[in-house]
């Protein structure tokens, strides 16, 4: 007789009326909050607008959850197209099914997407919501938990998972939480990521590699307990290897980010600095390309001069040499003399 075990839900989905309310939807939702709330707060903390990760989050979430899915369908597309399957339920993703390795990559592309409208760096960005991303991971694991999937293998440790469902190969019975595992080392992925952000003042992207490389190395040991159906290369699952490659080019990005461009950027948001767009575009240059060389989002120059011309940094005070003097508006002219000058003395 089990003295303790993590105990499963009865059912997935509740019923407010006609509404259904499904335990996976619902996790996915309060960890898109959480990531787009966290995430704020470090962005203004950084010099950022408050607003602006909401406003980009638009673009991101959309193609995270289609990127997510795409991951999963086409790696698991025997559970949609094989003989006997309905390809249907490849659109039902309220039964469960995000690749989070299709859903940060494609989230990627709509958050720089939208950072690029608002013309403000992706790398600060992304530095900015990683930590966010880590705990809505962390919140969206609890929808395995749900729908009784992705568990490990058999055990009967006090903190087992109780399996009770026997719909689609389920076997009932005691098993790892692998979905709990998952969480709480997001958990951990996102404190350590926020310590080391605020320890080394990472910047240009590096807080967001960290995160990466992270998550892959408990994804790494976290895949290798699961028991459902996954493809194997060379005795690995698909998802094993693929933290793997992963966790290796967030490594390699972090040595040659640390080396080409050291340090975190001075702005991360043009407008939050006190310009606009049009005095950035008036200038000669993007919005972009204002906060890379270092100038201020009113037109500063790259040599540092303010956008007025009033003052150098060689010469403070003074007036710039290319401004002529202007003439007092209320001074009169002098009247023309009525007697005529001598004739000038000519030259031999």
């Amino acid at each position: 007789m089990e003295l303790a075990y993590i105990p499963s839900p009865s059912r997935g989905v509740l019923y407010l009326g006609p509404i259904p309310l499904r335990g996976y939807a619902f996790c996915i939702i309060i960890g898109v909050f959480i990531a787009v709330w966290l995430g704020n707060r470090r962005w203004v903390a950084r010099g950022g607008q408050s607003g602006t990760v909401a406003d980009i989050a638009v673009w991101a979430v959309p193609f995270g959850l289609v990127g997510g899915r795409l991951y999963h369908v086409i790696t698991d597309y025997e559970l949609y197209f094989s003989p006997g399957r309905d390809w249907v339920d490849a659109f039902k993703v309220w039964q469960g099914g995000l690749g989070i390795w299709g859903a940060i990559a494609l989230g990627a592309l709509g958050a720089w997407i939208g950072a690029r409208r608002r013309g403000i760096p992706m790398p600060a960005y992304a530095d900015a919501v990683a930590p966010g991303i880590a705990l809505a991971q962390a919140m969206g694991r609890w929808g395995n938990w749900f729908n009784q999937e992705l568990y490990g293998r058999e055990t009967h440790l006090p903190w087992a998972l109780h399996i009770t469902s026997s719909e689609g190969g389920r076997v009932p019975g005691y098993y790892h939480p692998t979905f709990l595992y998952e969480s709480l080392w997001c958990i951990g992925v996102a404190f350590l990521v926020m310590w080391a952000d605020r320890r080394f003042k990472l910047g240009h992207g590096r807080a967001f590699a960290l995160y990466v490389a992270a998550y892959c190395v408990g994804r790494g040991w976290i895949e290798y307990m699961r028991v459902d159906d996954a493809h194997h290369i060379l005795g690995l699952r698909l998802n094993d290897w693929t933290a793997l490659i992963v966790f290796l080019l967030a490594v390699t990005y972090m040595i040659l980010s640390s080396r080409l461009r050291p340090g975190r950027e001075e702005i991360v948001e043009p407008l939050a600095a006190g310009g606009s767009a049009e005095d950035t575009v008036a200038s000669g240059g993007s919005a972009e390309g204002t906060v890379a060389s270092g100038g201020s989002a009113e037109g500063t120059v790259a040599s540092g001069g303010s956008a007025e011309g009033t003052e150098t940094d060689t010469g403070a005070g003074k007036p710039a040499a290319s401004e002529p003097k202007a003439e007092p508006a209320d001074e009169p002219k002098p009247k023309a003399t009525a007697e005529k000058t001598e004739p000038a003395t000519k030259k031999s």
